[in-house]
């Protein structure tokens, strides 16, 4: 096992200095598989631009064929004249070569100039790769969200651990006060069992939160490829939301026109839509640039003796097809398509209903975050005043270790509320900047960069 000072130096950390939330995203863009699968799918769709590109370039084909051929021509009624001949009517002529070799190639090339269903495919392609570009940046942010989520659990677990180690040194030296005043004559037997019951409650306190410690750095610890034994993260954040949000209005238009969800489901109804195109009345005709060469030759003997074949063929032009019966097949698929337009429509409209609803609950929630701060700051000054209050009482025997042990046990979950408090409303913020797609490594570095010193 490396030395711990070697793993420290594995994640960037020396002396003190715990990792930041953006030193976990870097990790954790470079090691999670899930980046992996986004970045190889985001890389397949770039490549469909030039497929777009490629469909009205020309294509150039050759086809060789050799081997054992046979023919038979019959012609009659037909009129013959030669040289010194003169000429002879109701003429038949008849050739045959049996099972003799034979080959044949033809080289063709075309261009297409007009195709209503070449345009809609291109389109499609092209919205197909806009629509990876926003798959990757969806990717990305959701990873982002994960990271600071199993990043602040850390640091929660952290202060959660820190906080009831406090209390158990506390309470332990209550025990101990508790006994020797007991010995003393000084205080009932009630006392000793109090602070001993309390003392073991907060061992098995103290076990869990090392489990649970241990299982939010085991979570990170995957994310990020860092060891789980030397990780330490910086402590809960103070409350960055201190100047005024912009107003509701603006956050819900940023998400209408930025959301990468949103982004997603408008380009697969512009998808759906080139679909339905390719199918539409008159699509399926095409005009083409064509130029095509071909030689076919077959000598041997046959029923007639020694005969042999040759035919050569070439063409430059334009070619024009209108297709004029297919059976039904392309109505019916313009049918479906038309079906699933509509259901994408409708998946859009639905998408934007609950984005615009998690926005305004974001907001609402970061809205009332100073005020709730506040409050539970206030909360944690007064459980410290009355635990001050409680400690002098202890001493001159106005309160007992019972009431003692309460006070620092509303102390200590005064303190964590407040940084349970705190970390959730970064986390809310980052939410928000993701739903309105301007979650970035600026906003996962300001996260934590005014986080408070652990006491």
């Amino acid at each position: 096992m490396k030395p711990l000072w070697a793993a420290l130096l594995a994640l960037g950390i020396t002396g003190a200095h715990a990792a930041d939330l953006l030193q976990a995203w870097q990790a954790a863009r470079q090691h999670d598989p899930e980046m992996a699968v986004a970045q190889a799918a985001q890389q397949a769709g770039q490549t469909r631009r030039d497929q777009a590109s490629a469909l009205w370039r020309p294509t150039v084909a050759a086809t060789v064929a050799g081997g054992a051929m046979g023919s038979q021509t019959s012609t009659g009624g037909a009129s013959f004249s030669a040289p010194g001949f003169g000429t002879s009517p109701n003429v038949g002529f008849n050739t045959s070569v049996d099972n003799s070799l034979g080959g044949r190639w033809s080289i063709g090339a075309r261009m297409p100039v007009y195709s209503p269903e070449r345009t809609a495919q291109g389109r499609k392609l092209t919205l197909s790769a806009d629509l990876a570009d926003v798959q990757w940046q969806a990717a990305e942010q959701a990873l982002m969200l994960q990271t600071a989520e199993r990043y602040f659990a850390v640091a929660l677990a952290q202060d959660a651990l820190r906080l009831l180690q406090r209390q158990q040194t506390a309470v332990n030296k209550a025990l101990v006060e508790a006994k020797d005043r007991f010995a003393l004559g000084d205080a009932p037997v009630t006392d000793t069992h109090e602070a001993a019951a309390r003392a073991r409650a907060i061992d098995a306190q103290v076990l869990a939160a090392e489990v649970d410690l241990q299982i939010a750095q085991r979570a990170l610890a995957d994310t990020t490829g860092w060891p789980a034994d030397a990780l330490q993260v910086a402590p809960a954040p103070a409350l960055l939301a201190t100047a005024p949000l912009p107003a509701l209005p603006q956050w819900l238009d940023q998400a209408a026109a930025a959301n990468p969800g949103l982004r997603q489901q408008t380009l697969a109804v512009e998808v759906a839509r080139q679909d339905v195109a390719q199918y539409a009345r008159g699509a399926g005709t095409t005009v083409d640039l064509v130029a095509q060469a071909s030689r076919e030759h077959l000598s041997g003997s046959g029923r007639y003796g020694h005969g042999s074949n040759t035919a050569q063929q070439h063409l430059v032009g334009v070619q024009i097809t209108v297709p004029l019966y297919t059976g039904g097949q392309r109505s019916a698929r313009q049918q479906e398509l038309l079906h699933l337009q509509a259901k994408a429509e409708a998946e859009l409209d639905r998408a934007r209903q609950q984005v615009a609803q998690q926005t305004r609950a974001a907001w609402l929630r970061l809205q009332a975050g100073a005020a709730r701060t506040e409050a539970q700051d206030a909360a944690l000054r007064a459980s410290q005043a009355r635990l001050d209050a409680t400690q002098l009482g202890r001493q001159v025997g106005d309160r007992t270790t019972l009431d003692l042990l309460n006070a620092q046990n509303d102390a200590a979950a005064a303190e964590l509320a407040l940084a349970q408090l705190r970390t959730t409303l970064t986390l809310e913020r980052l939410r928000l900047l993701a739903l309105t797609g301007q979650l970035d490594e600026r906003a996962l570095h300001t996260a934590t960069v005014d986080a408070p010193a652990a006491k």
